[in-house]
């Protein structure tokens, strides 16, 4: 009999469990009220005299390697649930991080930047609270000229001589007055006018505007450099261009892109016609480069500006402006495969 209590503690030594239940089942075969350890404690009579010590001490033995491995079996299993509560089943797939979503207006500039940068525009930034000469006077817009009611104004109260700029060609005057042509730049930035917000149109917005000051420039080299900016980013090389009003150029133009009308979204936005007003362009005027420091009788050059919010409600079919600055998960979402 001591024997086969021997074994029953090789049989202890070597169990293991992985569940409280398996423990509780453990520990009653050995340790219950009809376990093992009482069932041999009661036989302790029938062992003959000379066996009772070496069969006492095994009983013993044997039930404190059960009380052991059930306390030992316990504290390894409560550790495992404290780790895994606070680092999770380490054995399981992790969990995928929501990847971020480009903003449409920075995917827009940065497709038109693109664009550009292949034909040797760079790019060129400057401040978004402006003084009077940059945003005005020296564009042609001397002060009460009536170009000026053209744009709705941010004027700064303690100063009316500083604003929020109407547009980025004040930073085209900056960097003529810093740089001698040849000139062949871009301007993209936020841009403010004191406007009612509704679907169409907001108090602030994105504009990008070119400028391309050398010898011997013309109109015909505008036209070429539109139609491959409109060829890279609509895939249509159809434009026109429609007689307009600037201050700060002359001639001047609307550029129109041929949309099409396959679609009836393709006719609301375009009012049936087919065409889709993008841009303003035009030669800059010689009062212009003069008061940048550039001499008009041995330079030229051509000058254009575009909303990139205005683009990119048509490339995305964005219906309200408000939509790209109110900072909606479920919109920005929809634009996580966009680069």
């Amino acid at each position: 009999m001591i024997e086969k209590i021997k074994e029953h503690i090789d049989e202890i030594e070597k169990f293991e469990a992985s569940t409280l239940e398996e423990i509780e089942a453990f520990r009653i075969q050995y340790l219950g009220k009809k376990g093992l350890f009482n069932t041999f404690f009661k036989s302790f009579k029938e062992v003959p005299n000379e066996q009772k010590k070496e069969f006492g001490q095994t009983v013993n033995a044997m039930k404190e390697a059960a009380l052991n491995k059930v306390n030992s079996l316990k504290e390894a299993l409560e550790a495992s649930a404290e780790e895994a509560g606070v680092y999770g089943d380490l054995s399981r797939p992790g969990i995928p991080l929501p990847m971020g979503a480009r903003h449409p207006i920075s995917a827009v500039k940065n497709q038109i930047v693109d664009i550009f940068s292949r034909i040797g525009f760079n790019v060129s930034e400057g401040p978004e609270i402006e003084d009077d000469w940059h945003n005005f006077t020296a564009l042609n817009l001397p002060e009460y000229h009536p170009a000026r009611d053209m744009q709705d104004t941010f004027f700064v109260q303690t100063n009316p001589d500083i604003l929020l700029r109407t547009h980025t060609s004040s930073v085209q005057v900056r960097y003529m007055e810093n740089n001698q042509p040849p000139i062949r730049t871009i301007s993209p930035g936020r841009v403010y006018r004191n406007e009612a917000i509704s679907a169409r149109s907001h108090c602030f917005f994105h504009q990008v505007e070119g400028l391309y000051i050398d010898k011997d420039v013309s109109f015909a080299d505008l036209k070429q450099t539109l139609q491959f900016f409109t060829t890279e980013l609509f895939g249509t090389s159809k434009i026109r261009l429609r007689p307009s009003y600037f201050p700060f150029t002359e001639p001047s133009a609307e550029v129109d892109v041929y949309w099409g009308l396959e679609t009836e979204v393709d006719y609301r936005i375009t009012k049936g016609t087919g065409w889709l007003e993008i841009m303003g362009c035009g030669m800059v005027d010689p009062n212009v480069l003069k008061n940048c420091g550039i001499d008009p009788v041995e330079y030229s050059g051509f000058a254009f500006g575009m909303g990139i919010d205005r683009i990119a409600m048509l490339l995305y079919q964005i219906s309200d402006i408000r939509l790209l600055s109110e900072n909606n998960v479920r919109f920005l979402e929809q634009f996580k495969s966009v680069l």
